[in-house]
């Protein structure tokens, strides 16, 4: 029998209905509340379902993160970006031949137009990547416009492969321009996570050759970022996009609103530690400087808003994190050292086991490419690459289904209707 739950408002019992989720919390159904003259108040709509979706599941408590139902330990071990991707956007895992072609695809749609690719010389050595990156998707959308028809199933799958295809190229273009060097065409023989390193490191007119601990350790961060359910840039994904605006307009919405520190840029912001930290003998100092409510500094990259006891995803990295480490000769790079002392401090002193500060994606991901020599102004850029999956299925979805254009409401708590004053009796 399904759930009801009564309101009353003056007397009057007013019933909402209660609609039931297949994994997770089960949702109240306020949308009858408007006649009865009330809105909900929630802000930062902590408690509030604005979609519904098949996509992704998340369960904090218990640290799981599922893709289409599959937990992402599985996935992040036996599967690559690209599998994810054309699960996420269809919903089931594809057979050899069905991933074969949607791989094929997205080769053959990596390529950046070189009339387009002017677009670069509008910007500066000292821009920052992302600022690159979100004018590169907002200007594809220019490209891709004439046959707009977003009811149109062909034109999303459309619409999806040019953006999981160009973005690398695009992400790597932005970074050649920060160095100043000239951009470096992608190779169909290469894997997408090793183009993408290719089109960074590589040598114009040489032949690729990209190291697989990198490459399998960077397609591990595509597929742990690939989707996180609801957060501040899929939301805007899907708020921009209810506005039947072009999905490149609205991915490109999805992106800037990544690039604030307090959701994409976390990792930079441990790497920002890290640098104020900056050896191993100061650690104790600063994590005196953490335990104390009156200092203003935090240990960035441990424990996480969401999920409560550990993050699935970080578990994930944390072997790819020492594989790369290693590699690369960590122990010659100070930072990482101190990196690596605090990763043990986190999981051994009782401090932060009892509050489940236990390393995070972000931590992970911020050492290791800091480790594979990416600068962290492409941090980021990285994280867009890896989501930007998840935010194209996210349109799909709603696009696919009956939708409303997003109106959010407001407590006005302002001045009452008043006349205009004259500025001479002002």
């Amino acid at each position: 029998m399904a759930q009801k739950v009564k309101i009353d408002i003056d007397g009057k019992l007013i019933d909402m209905p209660v609609l039931e989720a297949s994994e997770g919390f089960n949702v109240l159904d306020v949308r009858d509340l408007i006649n009865e003259g009330i809105f909900t108040y929630d802000p930062g709509f902590l408690s509030t379902a604005s979609c519904d979706s098949k996509v992704t599941f998340i369960d904090g408590d218990k640290g799981i993160l599922l893709y289409r139902g599959y937990p992402i330990e599985q996935l992040a071990e036996k599967s690559s970006h690209l599998e994810v991707s054309y699960l996420l956007l269809h919903g089931e895992l594809p057979t050899k031949t069905q991933l074969e072609t949607f791989e094929n695809s997205i080769n053959q749609h990596m390529q950046i137009d070189k009339q387009f690719a002017k677009l670069f010389d509008g910007f500066n050595e000292s821009s920052h990547p992302m600022a690159m990156v979100c004018a590169a998707i907002a200007g594809l959308a220019s490209l891709y416009h004439d046959d707009l028809d977003i009811s149109d199933p062909e034109y999303q799958m459309k619409a999806a492969i040019q953006l999981i295809a160009k973005i690398p190229t695009i992400a790597a273009m932005a970074y050649r321009k920060s160095i100043g060097k000239d951009f470096i065409d992608p190779d169909p023989e290469l894997t997408y996570a090793e183009n993408f390193l290719h089109m960074c490191f590589g040598e114009s007119g040489e032949t690729a050759s990209v190291s697989k601990t990198l490459s399998r350790a960077l397609d591990k961060i595509f597929i742990l970022h690939a989707d996180h359910e609801q957060n501040a840039s899929t939301s805007t994904v899907r708020m921009a996009g209810s506005t039947e605006c072009n999905p490149f307009a609205a991915i490109a919405a999805g992106t800037a609103a990544l690039w604030g520190p307090s959701h994409g840029g976390a990792n930079e912001a441990v790497l920002g530690m890290l640098i104020e930290i900056s050896e191993i003998s100061r650690i104790d100092e600063y994590i005196k400087r953490a335990k104390d409510k009156e200092d203003p500094f935090k240990l960035m990259g441990f424990g996480h808003r969401v999920y409560k006891n550990f993050d699935p995803r970080a578990t994930v990295m944390q072997s790819s994190a020492h594989a790369v480490l290693e590699e690369q000769g960590a122990s010659n790079d100070p930072l990482l050292s101190v990196a690596q002392s605090l990763e043990r401090i986190a999981r051994e002193q009782e401090y932060f086991v009892e509050r489940k500060l236990y390393p995070n994606i972000d931590f992970y991901s911020g050492i290791t490419l800091k480790a594979m020599g990416i600068p962290v102004p492409m941090f980021t850029v990285i994280f867009t690459l890896g989501r930007m999956p998840g935010w194209i299925t996210h349109w799909k979805e709603m696009v696919s289904s009956p939708f409303k254009i997003a109106r959010p409401r407001q407590l006005y708590l302002g001045e009452n209707s008043r006349n205009y004053i004259d500025i001479n009796k002002r």
